[in-house]
């Protein structure tokens, strides 16, 4: 009887496409994408006149059918290549201006517009999504970002000192007075154990409140001015526009802002002790505690910076554009800290995934504008579409049946939604 040679099993590396079409969270938030795109080319079909007329009337003549179809694909394009045209560049105008080297202003107008939005919605994303790694849920960063707009506008208006150090210490100003705004719902639920969400959410109205006094009762509120208007920045704390007022293009030096946020976050969560203690709170509060984590610092500590980074973002919103504060300052549908939830979660909590995710909405929002102007569709569609990617990428599953996809890899990225208080 021969002996038979067993070969050693060996570990292969799965091939390219298998890793294309495993279910990574990457690919679910791409595809989720794609979903969110057809299911408002759907809506678009469904809501737009000339598109039903065609649709009803395709037994009427014998070419009905291609007709309406190429009525559906002909709207639905120009809605999308509107939001393009608007949010990112023109290729016509894009082209003209490279060949004649004019009219550059109104050709780099659309990214301009969606980088001034994304902007500080990147920085106060990216704060919610610190807290989200530690398993807490920040619903208050847009009292937070109230808070630290109108700390660094006082500063940035009320007091007189050389650019080098006014627009320094208006930012730390800003940060803050998010930061003190932050610290009330940490410090009650690491001491009390009050729920952060019920805490964050109803200290927003606090801030509404407090917004409406600074602006109309307060030596805050603009000389001789009876509306809730505030005083205006010095130019010495104005974040000026990257390529001169003269160019008409409103993207500004709070671009670097964002970009040192970034890097600040990506630095925290993945080379520090704290951002390490961040993560293993969030991921499991039972094994956090039986490490020897403080729970309460942890707890404080994730609040005061995300706390911190809403407050930065607010203040770059008023730096960058308008230069003073009213009474509807992020309220309704301005309000960047209720969007910032949306974009965190759509991000992973991820620092770059949150600059894909502000990008894609500030484009989406800036570009929704234009679809309208252009269109007549009604820029609520572009919240539709927004919301359809969210709901996408909230259910995974929902991906995954759809496209097929195989199972994901052990590695992959998992929202915590527990936190410390469970």
């Amino acid at each position: 009887m021969s002996d038979l040679a067993v070969a050693p099993v060996q570990n292969q590396k799965p091939s390219l496409w298998a890793r294309y079409t495993s279910a990574n969270p990457l690919l679910i938030a791409a595809l989720a994408l794609v979903l969110g795109l057809i299911f408002g080319a759907i809506v678009i079909a469904a809501t737009t006149p000339v598109v039903l007329d065609a649709w009803r009337s395709i037994f009427h003549h014998w070419d009905g059918l291609p007709h309406a179809i190429n009525v559906t694909f002909n709207n639905v394009g120009a809605a999308y290549r509107a939001i393009f045209t608007g949010s990112v560049i023109d290729p016509q105008g894009f082209w003209h201006s490279l060949t004649t080297g004019r009219g550059w202003p109104n050709t780099l107008t659309p990214i301009s517009e969606t980088l001034t939005y994304a902007t500080p919605l990147v920085i106060v994303s990216i704060g919610v999504g610190i807290a989200f790694q530690t398993g807490l849920f920040n619903i208050g960063a847009n009292g937070q970002a109230v808070i630290g707009g109108i700390a660094g506008t006082v500063i940035g208006s009320m007091i007189n000192l050389p650019t080098f150090i006014h627009l320094p210490f208006s930012l730390i100003g800003a940060i803050v007075g998010g930061m003190v705004c932050g610290a009330l719902p940490g410090v009650l639920k690491a001491y009390t154990g009050a729920h952060e969400v019920i805490v964050t959410l109803m200290f927003n109205y606090v801030t509404y409140a407090f917004l409406l006094f600074a602006v109309l009762s307060t030596p805050f509120q603009q000389p001789g001015q009876s509306n809730d208007i505030s005083r205006t920045l010095d130019p010495s704390a104005v974040l000026s526009p990257l390529f001169g007022t003269s160019s008409g293009l409103r993207v500004s030096y709070g671009i670097f802002v964002a970009i040192a946020v970034v890097v600040f976050a990506w630095w925290l969560l993945d080379r520090s002790s704290l951002g390490f203690d961040f993560r293993v709170a969030g991921a499991n509060p039972s094994a956090a505690r039986a490490s020897g984590i403080n729970a309460r610092y942890v707890i404080i500590a994730s609040f005061l910076i995300s706390g911190g980074l809403a407050g930065l973002a607010g203040f770059v919103q008023v730096a960058s554009t308008t230069h003073y504060i009213d009474g509807g300052f992020l309220i309704g549908n301005a309000g960047i800290g209720f969007t910032a939830i949306t974009v965190a979660l759509l991000g992973r909590n991820r620092p770059m995934g949150i600059v894909w995710a502000s990008l894609l909405f500030a484009a989406l929002s800036v570009g929704g504008r234009n679809m309208q102007a252009s269109t007549g569709i009604p820029l609520d569609l572009a919240t539709v579409i927004q919301s359809a990617i969210v709901l996408f990428v909230a259910t995974p599953v929902l991906v995954k049946e759809v496209f097929r996809l195989k199972k994901a890899p052990a590695s992959s990225l998992q929202i915590a939604t527990t936190g410390w208080g469970t």
